[in-house]
């Protein structure tokens, strides 16, 4: 009951005398010894012994020179699959090294495959499949695969010098936005089946040369220069103070690009995408807008196809060199 101070513990007994201190040892002794180590920290754990042995492994790196990671798209790029292999390995794609995993089927395609790495001095490596599954970050590779080397890009104002060298008038193809690799690999071909001294494409928002766009290209990519510049618009303006006429292609323009009043000069054709055509800016920096007349019951051009049309019509108006 209430204030019943005849229950245990409800009494505090006093001891006899003072009692003596621990001097902070029991204090130490709470405190602990800090966060667990991670496992390849601890000497005894098998995580540790593995890093010491991976640590004592050569690093494997790219043709870059950066580690190669084994993923899809860091570094070279990878084509795997039979199908995939066959046809970049016709398109005569270059090929830094071809890789076949121990037991694979030998059916027709890779004969194929085989014949044409021999035909080609390619170099063909057998790996485990384990080993081709990390090679290509997971992959169906199909038992094949091969690694890309990366492609070279040309700096802007080295492609413009090559123009000026170049015989004839300096011809460039300038990208906005164009995203799929198919298209761009078309515009490069047409680039070089009408002249063009080079193709130029920003770093960012634009499709790359991928093993899509190299088999689109069907080899144009090793005839001309393709430059990237990290600023678009930027570098068009200074190609316009280098004396290059900027004409962009706009499906509203008024302008015929089978009347444009001068293509004999120094000349980049700009290219928007697909759906949203021309960027602001770049627009704005163009010196002409032409289009392409074509009937109503079709909205738009494919990029690559619009871009044919547009170099033939300059070709065809510039006297040949």
């Amino acid at each position: 009951m209430p204030g019943n101070s005849q229950r245990k513990g409800a009494v505090r007994h006093k001891g006899k005398g003072n009692t003596a201190g621990s001097g902070g040892r029991v204090r130490r002794g709470l405190e602990g010894k800090g966060p667990t180590p991670k496992a390849e920290d601890r000497p005894y754990h098998k995580a540790h012994k593995a890093k010491n042995l991976a640590s004592q492994r050569p690093e494997r790196r790219s043709a870059s020179g950066a580690p190669r990671t084994g993923r899809p798209g860091s570094g070279p790029e990878w084509v795997v699959g039979r199908n995939p292999v066959l046809e970049a390995m016709q398109a005569e794609i270059p090929v830094r090294a071809a890789y076949i995993a121990e037991g694979a089927e030998r059916d027709d395609r890779m004969r194929e495959i085989l014949r044409l790495a021999a035909d080609r001095g390619t170099s063909l490596l057998e790996v485990t499949r384990n080993e081709m599954d990390r090679l290509t970050g997971g992959a169906i590779h199909q038992g094949v695969a091969l690694q890309l080397p990366e492609f070279e890009y040309a700096h802007p104002d080295d492609l413009m010098a090559a123009a000026f060298d170049a015989p004839g008038e300096p011809l460039i193809v300038a990208l906005d936005s164009i995203t799929d690799p198919r298209n761009l690999g078309a515009i490069v071909r047409s680039a070089a089946a009408f002249g063009a001294d080079g193709v130029l494409i920003p770093e960012r928002r634009s499709a790359g040369m991928t093993a899509a766009a190299w088999k689109t290209s069907a080899g144009a990519a090793a005839r001309i220069p393709i430059a990237r510049a990290t600023n678009l618009n930027r570098s068009l303006r200074a190609y316009a103070d280098a004396g290059f006429a900027l004409v962009g292609l706009d499906g509203t323009a008024d302008v015929d690009i089978a009347d444009l009043p001068e293509t004999s000069g120094p000349l980049v054709l700009v290219v928007g995408s697909e759906g949203d055509g021309l960027s602001r800016l770049v627009r704005e920096a163009c010196d002409t807008l032409a289009s392409i007349p074509i009937t109503r019951t079709v909205e738009s051009l494919n990029a690559g196809v619009a871009t044919g049309i547009a170099l033939y019509e300059i070709a065809r108006s510039r006297p040949t060199p």
